[in-house]
C-alpha cells in the first residue's frame, strides 16, 4: 500500500519544510493554485529524496478540491491532510480572506474527511491571530451556518463585515477566519473520530516565510515583543507539524496547538497593564 500525503499550501515556507520531513515511504503531493509556481518546490523534494507530485488546486472552490481528492487516491491511500493553504490581509479583500481560509477549511476537510483511511490525521494551519478574538465577539451564529453549506456561510460572512468600517474589513476577516479553522478542527474531530481519524490545528506566530515577509513590519514586531524575542524558522514549526500527523502524536485530536514563540502571551501581558494602569486608583481603606 503506498501512502499518501496531501498538502495544501506546499509550494512554499512550512508546508515544503513539513513536506520534506514526511519520509521516503510516503507519496507527497503538493498543491497551490498553479503547478508552474509548484515546479521549483517539487525539484527541492526530489533532491531531497520525497516523492512528490505537484497539482493545481484552489481550496476555495469545492469541485478543485474533488479533483485534488481524486487525483490522490489515483497515487495510493491518502493517510495525511496537512492544510497550510491560507491568505493573510494583505493578500485579498475580506470576502477573500474568509473564502480562501475559512471555506477553503471546509472544503479540504469534509472531501479527505470522505476518504482518508481509518487511523488517518488532517493538520488545519490556523494563526495566532485566533487568540486575539475576544470571546464575546466570536460570531458562532455564523460558524454554525457552515453546517448549511458555502453559500450560506460566505452570506453572513458579508452581513458580518457589511457592519465592520472599511480599514477594519481585512484584519477582522483574518482573525475570524482562522479562529473558524480552529472551531471546524474541533467539529470534524468529532465527527471522525470513531473511525481512528485524528484532526488538529496549529496556530503559527510569524515565521521567516513569503506570507511572513508579506506582513511586513506589524506582523514582526508581535514576534520581537514575544517571550522569546524573535522570528521563527519554518523548520521549526514544520517539525511541530510532521510529529502531530506522526503516531507519536496518537492520542492528540480535537485541539490547537500555538505555537508562536510566546507572542499571544506577551500581548496579553501588554493588554493588562494597559488595563491596570487606566483603572481607577482603588479606595484606601477607612481609618479605624
Amino acid at each position: 500500500m503506498t501512502k499518501v500525503c496531501v498538502i495544501t499550501g506546499g509550494g512554499s515556507g512550512m508546508g515544503l519544510e513539513t513536506a520534506k520531513l514526511m519520509g521516503p515511504d510516503v507519496k507527497v503531493i503538493i498543491s497551490g493554485r498553479t503547478v508552474a509556481k509548484l515546479e521549483g518546490a517539487i525539484e527541492s523534494l526530489r533532491e531531497a529524496g520525497v516523492d512528490a507530485e505537484p497539482f493545481a488546486c484552489d481550496v476555495s472552490d469545492r469541485a478543485s478540491g474533488e479533483a485534488l481528492a481524486a487525483f490522490a487516491r489515483s497515487l495510493g491511500t491518502v493517510t495525511t491532510v496537512i492544510h497550510a493553504a491560507g491568505i493573510s490581509p494583505h493578500m485579498g479583500d475580506g470576502m477573500a480572506i474568509l473564502s480562501i481560509n475559512a471555506v477553503g477549511t471546509m472544503n479540504v476537510d469534509e472531501v479527505f474527511g470522505g476518504i482518508i483511511a481509518d487511523g488517518g490525521v488532517i493538520l488545519n494551519v490556523s494563526s495566532m491571530s485566533a487568540y486575539m478574538l475576544p470571546s464575546d465577539r466570536v460570531p458562532l451564529a455564523l460558524y454554525q451556518a457552515s453546517a448549511y453549506g458555502a453559500e450560506a456561510f460566505l452570506a453572513g460572512c458579508a452581513q458580518m463585515l457589511a457592519q465592520v468600517p472599511a480599514q477594519m474589513v481585512p484584519g477582522m476577516a483574518y482573525t475570524v477566519s482562522k479562529h473558524f479553522v480552529i472551531w471546524y478542527t474541533e467539529k470534524m474531530a468529532l465527527e471522525l473520530g470513531r473511525r481512528g481519524v485524528r484532526v488538529v490545528s496549529i496556530s503559527p506566530g510569524t515565521f521567516a516565510t513569503p506570507m511572513g515577509d508579506v506582513e511586513g513590519e506589524e506582523a514582526a514586531r508581535f514576534a520581537l515583543n514575544g517571550a522569546l524575542g524573535r522570528l521563527g524558522d519554518p523548520k521549526e514549526i514544520a517539525a511541530m507539524m510532521a510529529f502531530m500527523v506522526s503516531d507519536q502524536a496518537g492520542y492528540l485530536t480535537a485541539t490547537d496547538v500555538l505555537y508562536d514563540g510566546g507572542a499571544v502571551a506577551a500581548y496579553r501581558a501588554q493588554m493588562a497593564a494597559s488595563a491596570a494602569q487606566n483603572a481607577p486608583a482603588a479606595a484606601a481603606p477607612a481609618a479605624n
